[in-house]
């Protein structure tokens, strides 16, 4: 079976983790702040704050900047329910917006209509690993919070995604464009990230303002330091791969690619739209050994029971994500194209 995710692991890695754990110093320490340093200087920002998670990043970005009772965030509908968890959990309202068709991130225009004077931030996904134009979601007037979960390396008009808003949000789970095995980050102004630092941790503090452990260890910095160092290594397979599919799968009817993007994508996911249903396509692909995926496993309006989202619904229904990553051989990408051609032919 392909695999639709693999983290892609090396023997530094490893030797990076182990020489953590035979100094004894484990917890959150020197290897963590050298991979803040370095992932800030990688974003092209002030400073970053790491912690456990993505979902913890995302609630941490968004408590710093005032999101709480009374307040609303507007989040897309097509994304992951982190995004819903982390504004509940800040006590705000998650207020849903429809799917743009061509990005496949949020769209600015149904967001702008979402914006009311109680809205504290608009989070704004770069979707499975394309980076989106900020200037429509930047012109709102709200503080603008970058979900670059999936799209670390990749760039806008020269700009790398996550410089450009109030604050960045990245998450090194084990399959995304760096890992840590779990873990995430807060990048952006010093300011701001050091409301982060202050809450992600709870112990010896004066006061009793709530805080929470959401804090990274360094046996998970020493990987990701050692992963980020070789992330633009890993983005240029991800493209490669990514060219190697467009070229084979043009003549396939009923498959559309993605165009070509240039710095704009580093193919977090290789996302195809189809003309055929989508869980007999699936299911198909995983008899020839070929693991496919929804690339939203459900937008968050179904959970919900709500209506009126019609761009996510139909992305729902049409878009289906290939196996791309960087220890996806030629050889293998060719397999899951022969299939793919094979299922939408059955």
């Amino acid at each position: 079976m392909i695999a639709h995710s693999r983290p892609t692991v090396s023997e530094e890695d490893a030797l990076r983790v182990a020489a953590v754990v035979r100094s004894g110093r484990l917890a959150q320490g020197a290897e963590v702040e050298g991979f803040e340093r370095a992932l800030a200087g990688y974003l092209g920002v002030a400073a970053a704050a790491a912690v456990s998670s993505g979902s913890a990043a995302l609630e941490l970005a968004l408590a710093a900047l005032g999101a709480g009772p009374g307040g609303e965030v507007v989040v897309p509908t097509y994304a992951c329910d982190a995004l819903h968890h982390a504004v509940t959990r800040c006590g705000a309202v998650p207020v849903l917006a429809d799917a743009d068709p061509e990005t496949l991130g949020p769209s600015a225009k149904d967001v702008a209509r979402r914006v009311t004077p109680r809205t504290r931030a608009v989070v704004v996904v770069h979707p499975f690993g394309l980076a989106v134009d900020l200037d429509e979601f930047l012109a709102l007037g709200v503080p603008v919070v970058e979900d670059c979960a999936q799209a670390i390396g990749a760039a806008y008009g020269g700009r790398p995604a996550g410089s450009r808003g109030a604050l960045a949000v990245c998450s090194f789970y084990a399959t995304k464009l760096l890992t840590t095995g779990e873990g995430g980050a807060v990048a952006g102004p010093s300011g701001v990230v050091e409301r982060v630092r202050d809450a992600r941790d709870y112990d010896e503090r004066e006061d009793l303002r709530p805080r929470f452990n959401y804090k990274l260890t360094d046996m998970q910095a020493a990987l990701g330091r050692s992963q980020l160092a070789r992330l633009d290594a890993f983005i240029a397979r991800r493209r490669a791969i990514a060219a190697r599919y467009r070229g084979a799968l043009a003549g396939i009817a009923g498959c559309r690619p993605p165009r070509d993007l240039g710095e704009r994508h580093v193919y977090h996911r290789f996302v195809v739209a189809v003309d055929r249903p989508l869980g007999p396509l699936i299911a198909g692909l995983e008899r020839r050994g070929v693991a496919a995926r929804r690339p939203v496993f459900r937008p968050i309006h179904r959970a919900l029971g709500l209506d009126g989202y019609p761009e996510a619904e139909r992305l729902w229904a049409q878009c289906l994500s290939l196996p791309c990553y960087p220890s996806l051989t030629d050889g293998e990408a060719d397999a899951v194209v022969a299939a793919l051609a094979a299922a939408l032919a059955a």
